[in-house]
C-alpha cells in the first residue's frame, strides 16, 4: 500500500505519534500542564473547602432550627387541642429573645405556608444594603434599576422560599443555598415544627454571610493564582533561554556566513542536544559544512581550468608569435597542425569543462525515476557497432530486468565515459567488456556494473587518481590533447549523487600479470 492509499486516520495518529516523539513538544506540552495542574489543584481544591465551609454552616443552622424548633414546642409555643396548631403570640416572643444570633433571620411558617413570624419584624431588625460610591460632580447618573427586572428577581427569591417551606412541611427538614430578596446569596434550613408526631409548621433559619464564605474562597485562591503566574512566568524563561535564544544563536550564525565572515556553523553545545534544536544545528553545520567544501572545490576547479586552458592557449600564441618567422611552406603546415590541434583541444575541454559544471544543476532538476539499466546498457552498447576502436560486449541476464532509480541521462553520460575511457586504453583489436548482475551479497548495493579493457592497467598509486579531475595520463602513441582528463571525474559525480560508488582496479592473471584495468560500478536497489 501506498502513503497515498493509507487508511483513514493513519496520517493523523502518525502525526501524534510523532509529536510525542519530539522533545520541544514533550517540554512545552510539560511546562502547560504544570501551569494547568496547579489551576486545577486550586480550583478543585478550593471548590471542596467551599463546599466544606457551606456543609459545616449549613450543619450549623440546621442544628440551631432543631434547637429553635424544640424550644417552641417544650414551652408552649405549640398547641393541640383541638388541633395541634403554632402559638402565633407565643413563637414571636421566642423569636425576638437571643434564640436568633446577629446575621440570621428566622421566619416562621404555619401548616398552610402562612408566615406568622418574623425575627426581623419582632426585634425591629433592618436590612441593610450598602450605599454605591460616592458619585463626582460630573458623573453620569447611575442607570436606573429596571421595574421589571426588580419583580422579575423579587418573584424568584419568593418562589424559591416558598419551595423550600412547601418541601419541608411534607416533614422532611430542607437546606441549600438560595438568592434572598435583596439579591443576596443565603445559607438557607427550613425544619418542621412537630407538636407530638404532627406537623405543626415549618422554622426557616438563613444566613447571609455566605459572600463572606465567597471572599474567603477568592483570598484562598489567590496563592495558587500567584503560583500558577509564578510557573508560567518561569516557562515562558525556560523556553526562552531552551528554544529562543538557541534559534537566535543560529540565526546569528547565519546571518554570519551570508555576511561571508564565516564559512561554517560550529555550536558544539548545541549539537549535543538530543531534541530538534540539536538536529536543527548538526542539520546547519552540515549543509554550511556542504557549502564551504562546494565552494573549495569549485575555487579549486576553477583554479585547474584555469591551469588547463592556459596550456593550448599558450600553445596557440606560441605557434601565432612563430607563424610570421617561418620560411618555408613545411614548417608553416607544421605549425598550422599545431594550431589547429590546439585549437580543437581548447574546445573539447571548454566543452567538457561546461557539461562538468552544469552537472550538479541538471542532477537537481531531474527528478530520480526507475531505469532499466540492462536496457539502457544494451543501447549504449550499440552505439559502439564500428571498426575505429576496440569491441564493445555485453554480458548481462538472459531473464532478468534489473531497475534502479536515477536519471536516464546521466547514466547513460557514465558508462559512455566509462567506454569511451576504455576503448581508448585498449588496442584496435582488443575488446571492452560491460557486465550486469545482481550481487546478492551486498545488501546496500546490490546492483554492479564492470567495465573490462585490454589496455596496459593502471599503476597501483593511482587507482584513485585518475577519478581527479584533469588528471590524465595517456598510452605512448595517443593523440595529444585528445582527452580532457574529466571523463571518470565526472562518472564518479554522478554516481555517487545517486547513492552508488565507482572504483578502479587491476585484473590480473594467475601468475600476476595485467590484463587489464576495470571499472566497478554499484547502485542500490529499488526494493
Amino acid at each position: 500500500m501506498s502513503e497515498t492509499d493509507e487508511l483513514p486516520g493513519r496520517g493523523t495518529f502518525r502525526r501524534i505519534r510523532s509529536l510525542f516523539g519530539s522533545g520541544l513538544a514533550r517540554l512545552i506540552l510539560a511546562l502547560n500542564l504544570i501551569t494547568l495542574a496547579v489551576l486545577l489543584i486550586g480550583m478543585f481544591g478550593l471548590n471542596e473547602w467551599r463546599r466544606g465551609l457551606v456543609d459545616a454552616r449549613i450543619q450549623y443552622l440546621n442544628a440551631q432550627a432543631q434547637l429553635v424548633a424544640t424550644v417552641l414546642y417544650e414551652f408552649g409555643a405549640t398547641e393541640g387541642d383541638p388541633y395541634p396548631a403554632i402559638d402565633p403570640i407565643a413563637s414571636a416572643q421566642f423569636l425576638r429573645a437571643d434564640l436568633i444570633p446577629a446575621g440570621q433571620r428566622a421566619r416562621l411558617y404555619d401548616i398552610d405556608g402562612f408566615l406568622i413570624a418574623d425575627s426581623y419584624l419582632v426585634s425591629d431588625a433592618v436590612e441593610i444594603e450598602a450605599l454605591p460610591s460616592a458619585r463626582g460632580a460630573n458623573a453620569p447618573l447611575p442607570p436606573e434599576p429596571d421595574p421589571r427586572q426588580e419583580e422579575t428577581r423579587l418573584t424568584a427569591a419568593r418562589n424559591a422560599l416558598a419551595a423550600e417551606v412547601e418541601a419541608a412541611l411534607t416533614g422532611a427538614p430542607q437546606a441549600g443555598v438560595r438568592v434572598n430578596e435583596i439579591g443576596q446569596q443565603v445559607v438557607s434550613v427550613s425544619v418542621p415544627i412537630r407538636h407530638v408526631a404532627t406537623v405543626v409548621g415549618v422554622l426557616t433559619l438563613e444566613a447571609d454571610d455566605f459572600s463572606e464564605i465567597v471572599a474567603a474562597q477568592r483570598r484562598a485562591l489567590l496563592p495558587f493564582a500567584l503560583a500558577a503566574f509564578a510557573v508560567s512566568l518561569l516557562t515562558a524563561g525556560l523556553l526562552y533561554f531552551w528554544v529562543v535564544r538557541p534559534l537566535l544563536r543560529l540565526a546569528r550564525a547565519a546571518d554570519r556566513v551570508r555576511l561571508q565572515r564565516a564559512r561554517a556553523i560550529s555550536l558544539p553545545d548545541l549539537e549535543d542536544r538530543k531534541d530538534e534544536i540539536g538536529d536543527l544545528a548538526r542539520a546547519l553545520e552540515t549543509m554550511t559544512a556542504a557549502l564551504n567544501e562546494r565552494m573549495v572545490a569549485i575555487e579549486r576547479f576553477a583554479a585547474d581550468v584555469s591551469h588547463e586552458i592556459k596550456n593550448p592557449l599558450t600553445s596557440i600564441r606560441s605557434a601565432v608569435e612563430t607563424l610570421s618567422l617561418v620560411k618555408t611552406d613545411t614548417d608553416r603546415k607544421r605549425l598550422l597542425n599545431v594550431l589547429e590541434r590546439d585549437v580543437w583541444r581548447a574546445d573539447r575541454l571548454i566543452t567538457d569543462i561546461s557539461n562538468a559544471s552544469r552537472l550538479d544543476a541538471e542532477l537537481a532538476r531531474d527528478a530520480p525515476r526507475p531505469v532499466m539499466l540492462d536496457r539502457l546498457l544494451g543501447d549504449v552498447v550499440s552505439i559502439y557497432d564500428d571498426d575505429r576502436g576496440a569491441a564493445v560486449v555485453l554480458s548481462r541476464p538472459a531473464h532478468e530486468e534489473i531497475v534502479v532509480m536515477g536519471r536516464e541521462g546521466s547514466f547513460g553520460q557514465v558508462f559512455r565515459n566509462l567506454i569511451d575511457n576504455a576503448r581508448s586504453f585498449s588496442p584496435q583489436d582488443g575488446t571492452v567488456t560491460v557486465s550486469i548482475a545482481r550481487d546478492a551479497r551486498q545488501d546496500d548495493l546490490p546492483i554492479v556494473v564492470t567495465v573490462d579493457d585490454t589496455g596496459p592497467g593502471i599503476p597501483d598509486e593511482n587507482l584513485e587518481t585518475v577519478f581527479k579531475r584533469f588528471y590524465t595520463s595517456r598510452p605512448r602513441g595517443a593523440a595529444f590533447g585528445s582527452n580532457s582528463g574529466l571523463g571518470l571525474s565526472i562518472a564518479r559525480q554522478i554516481v555517487e549523487a545517486h547513492g552508488g560508488s565507482i572504483v578502479a582496479e587491476n585484473r590480473k592473471a594467475d601468475d600476476g600479470s595485467i590484463l587489464g584495468a576495470r571499472f566497478i560500478v554499484r547502485f542500490p536497489g529499488t526494493e
